[in-house]
């Protein structure tokens, strides 16, 4: 698996805080790989004012700038950028999570873990910083290098570092191949260098051996680990918030783990309690 994503990451040239809001645009559409037409029919503006905008011999409105962002599915977080760069202020706040306006955002994610015990869930930020978890999820961080355990503590150092969770995967160079491509697809898609970082970081762990097939008849590619005699089997599901209109949270997802057979169950309720 390639460790970098030169063809399809950003011009780092130049520092998107520095681009104005058409050269902020013209990226933005390039990365989507769309022409100037093709946008321009979706988001019903001619192709010649779209040119001028990219251009920048015309300066977009807010709507406009708002209605470009929208179809070409620009982050919350990039999308004040280019509002900024169009002289428009932020559309979307950035709490934290401590913030009174999110106390029922806490409150509903409280209840998922609660509701997911006793099998592992991990509450985590866009840069896979774990935020909460179930008391459960400590079955993965046994045995882990304590300084990656110190917060923030992160999903990916802790799954794929040597001196993490690592030795203990069985399947470990199908899982590996698992995760890097979906950390990838999400700088690729964002085109946040906090996450291209982390995927360069991770890409340079020792393990890049071919991934094994899942196997005849498997539906998804499973978690599996050592524990003591036993070997554990979990798939996974990953959520958001579909219609989050603060930064903060758009960018958290939620990890759920669920046994992939009778017997982990039976060890997580054992271990957890019902």
């Amino acid at each position: 698996m390639s460790h970098s994503l030169d063809t399809e990451r950003p011009d780092r040239g130049r520092s998107t805080n520095r681009r104005s809001s058409g050269e902020l645009i013209r990226h933005w559409r390039q990365h989507r790989r769309l022409s100037q037409l093709e946008l321009s029919v979706e988001v019903e503006v001619s192709t010649r004012h779209l040119s001028f905008i990219e251009t920048g011999r015309s300066v977009p409105s807010r709507e406009m700038v708002l209605r470009l962002a929208e179809y070409l599915e620009v982050p919350l977080r990039e999308r004040n950028r280019l509002l900024l760069a169009a002289g428009h202020a932020p559309a979307y706040n950035e709490s934290g999570l401590d913030a009174p306006e999110l106390d029922s955002v806490k409150t509903a994610l409280r209840q998922i873990l609660a509701a997911h015990e006793p099998y592992p869930a991990v509450i985590v930020d866009r840069a896979w910083n774990i935020i909460d978890a179930t008391s459960s999820i400590g079955l993965f961080a046994n045995d882990v290098a304590p300084e990656l355990t110190t917060p923030p503590m992160n999903a990916y150092r802790v799954s794929l570092h040597p001196e993490g969770m690592a030795p203990l995967i069985v399947n470990y160079p199908q899982w590996r191949a698992h995760l890097l491509h979906r950390l990838r697809r999400q700088a690729v898609i964002t085109a946040d260098p906090v996450v291209q970082a982390l995927y360069d970081e991770v890409c340079a762990y020792p393990g890049g051996e071919p991934p094994t097939a899942a196997g005849p008849g498997a539906p998804a590619i499973p978690l599996q680990i050592r524990y003591g005699t036993e070997i554990l089997s979990f798939v996974s599901t990953l959520a958001t918030f579909g219609t989050a209109v603060d930064i903060t949270l758009a960018e958290i997802s939620i990890e759920s783990f669920y046994p992939a057979d009778k017997r982990t169950g039976q060890v997580l309720r054992e271990l957890f309690g019902e």
